[in-house]
């Protein structure tokens, strides 16, 4: 893994804006095809909305790991709250402020908000599977030591080295981009096989994603603090996230089936 790709100067070009900027312009342009695929005219707001909900997913991914998870050092390091390469971006801030969002800018322009949720779900998981890969390439949201040799063993200038030393740890960030790649070919399916109300794609989505994470902290290394002594963080909002969007997904099923 490369932290800096190369330096113009003295400043340096960081593998993790690169992969992270990218991962926005990729799943722009898949939910620019899946919009203009579904015929509805939609795909003339989705560059616009590429960019509006990636500012917004990267401010809120970033706020949200600033004061729900290290507020205590960052309170004393203002001046640091930006500084995203030292690590420290909690894909739950950018989904919900990058969604957020997209609603008001769907309500300002009157289009057709559950559906459009609906055809970029599977341009979001993306978006996020690509973004799993700037995480290893940086060297944060990574596993716990292994106790074995199996694992990743991150260079010395990383925060996974800086946090356990040169032992391997649980290879966490690259199996959730892994099984984010499984979600985004789940909604792909679901979406073209499965007849369903407006609103329950993106419900479904939430409810794998959150499933997966939720699994996945057994073996982060990373904010391994417990929420009530028995979950971390991460599986708290995802569980949250989780019961929401199954009670959303039946709610919409039914009010679909009443209709």
């Amino acid at each position: 893994m490369h932290q800096y790709l190369f330096f113009i100067g003295d400043f340096p070009v960081r593998a993790y804006g690169l992969v992270i900027s990218l991962s926005i312009m990729l799943a722009t342009g898949v939910g620019y095809f899946l919009a203009k695929s579904d015929g509805r005219g939609a795909e003339k707001h989705i560059v616009d909305l590429g960019i509006y909900c990636g500012l917004a997913g990267l401010l809120g991914a970033r706020l949200w790991d600033v004061f729900f998870f290290d507020w205590d050092y960052y309170s004393h390091h203002l001046t640091e709250i930006l500084n995203v390469w030292q690590g420290g971006m909690a894909i739950q801030g950018g989904v919900l402020l990058g969604v957020l969002t997209g609603v008001a800018y769907c309500r300002y322009h009157k289009l057709d908000t559950l559906h459009l949720m609906d055809v970029l779900a599977p341009a979001i998981i993306l978006g996020q599977a690509l973004g799993r890969c700037a995480n290893l390439l940086n060297g944060d949201a990574f596993g716990a030591p292994t106790g074995s040799s199996f694992g990743i063993v991150y260079p010395a200038t990383t925060l996974a080295a800086h946090t356990y030393g040169s032992q391997p740890l649980w290879p966490a960030e690259v199996w959730e981009g892994q099984l984010d790649m499984v979600i985004f070919a789940l909604l792909l399916i679901y979406r073209a096989t499965f007849k369903h109300a407006k609103g329950q794609c993106f419900a479904l989505y939430v409810m794998l994603y959150c499933a997966a994470r939720f699994a996945l902290e057994f073996l982060r290394g990373d904010y391994a603090e417990k929420v009530l002594g028995f979950m971390t963080s991460g599986q708290t909002t995802s569980a949250v996230g989780f019961t929401l969007a199954f009670i959303a997904f039946w709610a919409l099923k039914l009010r679909h089936t009443k209709e």
